[in-house]
């Protein structure tokens, strides 16, 4: 098979078909630009971190898919995927995986020196969070430094240092992703009990749906401490105000711990990302 067929197989191992994840890394990269950059950040740097995102989180689903390649046939929702059916081998996905990798370091290479540091433990991050899932009882906690940890890099490259207010928004993000990745973990909990993965959706029990909505609150609360210390005002308060109201949505979905609609709440977090991001930019502007 050419490479122009295998080329499709490469496309959904990166999930570049399902945009959902992008996104959801997208958003708090978006957040801390904006702080750090105290508005529009110069468009070089936007567009670097942008397209850094991209294919790292590429990256990550290659590795996550390797990591899985076991178990995920064994999964409703993952039993296609390239790797779990033998389309790609573990070879290809590999040297894709690094490929990503080093096309994402190369981006950066114009950036402070800061950045180029806390690139390693950004990898090590993607790298490793597929394996947490034999052991932490909570790995979408895991998931959220991994996903929130273009915050830290943002400000390296804006202000050439890393302070308090950019580790604050990076465990608002933790929090965000323990909710939004537990919604997503409800989907897959009775194929996860079965071979054995420990998800914060089996660790959380039968208080499952009350841990994603204190999750939710306390990112909130977090960000509004955020947006307080960078003096921000009533549009961005008010977007959290509204994601608050979009959380209290994904409630009535998921109380009845559906599949399909634990999956339409874990969608729906674009939402909040989106909604949050453009309280920031409409807060920079309305004070500018």
């Amino acid at each position: 098979m050419t490479l122009a067929h295998r080329f499709p197989l490469y496309l959904r191992l990166m999930r570049l078909d399902k945009p959902i994840g992008i996104l959801l890394l997208l958003w708090p990269t978006l957040w801390g630009l904006w702080v750090a950059a105290e508005g529009f950040p110069p468009l070089h740097v936007l567009l670097i971190f942008v397209l850094g995102t991209v294919l790292m989180r590429s990256a990550g689903c290659v590795i996550n898919d390797y990591a899985d390649r076991d178990f995920d046939g064994h999964v409703e929702r993952t039993r296609n995927r390239p790797l779990a059916t033998g389309a790609v081998s573990t070879r290809e996905a590999l040297l894709l995986a690094a490929a990503l990798a080093l096309a994402a370091f190369v981006l950066i290479l114009p950036l402070p020196a800061l950045v180029l540091w806390l690139s390693i433990p950004a990898l090590f991050l993607a790298a490793s969070y597929p394996f947490t899932k034999r052991f932490f009882a909570i790995p979408q906690a895991y998931l959220g430094i991994a996903f929130g940890f273009g915050i830290p890099m943002a400000f390296a490259a804006l202000r050439g240092e890393v302070p308090a207010i950019a580790w604050l928004m990076l465990a608002a993000n933790v929090f965000w992703a323990v909710a939004y990745d537990t919604e997503y973990a409800m989907v897959d909990r009775p194929d996860d009990l079965k071979i054995g993965i420990r998800t914060s959706a089996i660790t959380f029990g039968r208080f499952d749906v009350a841990a994603v909505m204190a999750c939710y609150a306390v990112a909130f609360v977090l960000l509004a401490v955020v947006g307080l210390a960078a003096g921000r005002g009533l549009p961005f308060l008010g977007s959290l105000g509204l994601a608050a109201g979009i959380a209290v949505y994904h409630y009535t979905l998921i109380r009845g711990r559906e599949r399909a609609a634990c999956f339409k709440a874990f969608l729906h977090n674009n939402w909040v990302g989106a909604v949050i991001f453009a309280g920031l930019v409409a807060d920079y502007l309305f004070s500018a």
